[in-house]
């Protein structure tokens, strides 16, 4: 019973990281709430204990990545605050317009309309929204790597839970 469970803990985990990629599925929440069930139905150790409070904090620090690298390129390139409003308006309109894409295209049409709006220059709106998409890249790059240091822990818990 403990050996399935770990395995479809894991798979649920590897599908979270495909999920940093893939805006419609939750991504490192996902690997977090796999590896607290995992604690519930296998049971806790006090290494299972430390590894879910350091997953609570990467997976906390990756909703601050997911934020702050966007938004810091934007700002870089000059984009306006008002932008990031647009910004957040364009992902959800684009969310429920473009199941699954619509989400990232939203944003950054929001990005480019408001830069537009601001600027009334199609180059500088461009540049803006470039720098944002680019934001947003690291953003999952960084968030990619963090699920996999969140997926190494848990197997090194779920080992000795095995064990």
């Amino acid at each position: 019973m403990d050996l399935a469970v770990t395995l479809l803990a894991g798979t649920v985990m590897v599908i979270g990281l495909v999920g940093v990629l893939v805006p419609i599925i939750p991504g490192l929440g996902l690997i977090w709430v796999a590896a607290l069930a995992h604690g519930f139905v296998v049971g806790w150790n006090a290494f299972g204990i430390t590894v879910m409070v350091v997953l609570t904090v990467i997976t906390a620090a990756s909703v601050v990545v997911g934020i702050v690298i966007p938004r810091n390129a934007a700002a870089q390139s000059g984009a306006a605050g008002s932008s990031q409003v647009f910004m957040i308006v364009g992902a959800i309109a684009g969310f429920f317009i473009i199941p699954v894409f619509g989400l990232p295209l939203g944003a950054l049409g929001g990005v480019l309309g408001a830069e537009y709006l601001d600027k009334g220059d199609w180059h500088e709106a461009r540049r803006a929204t470039l720098a944002t998409a680019k934001g947003f890249g690291w953003s999952a790059l960084v968030q990619f790597a963090m699920g996999f240091v969140m997926i190494v822990l848990w197997a090194a818990w779920a080992l000795t839970a095995l064990i």
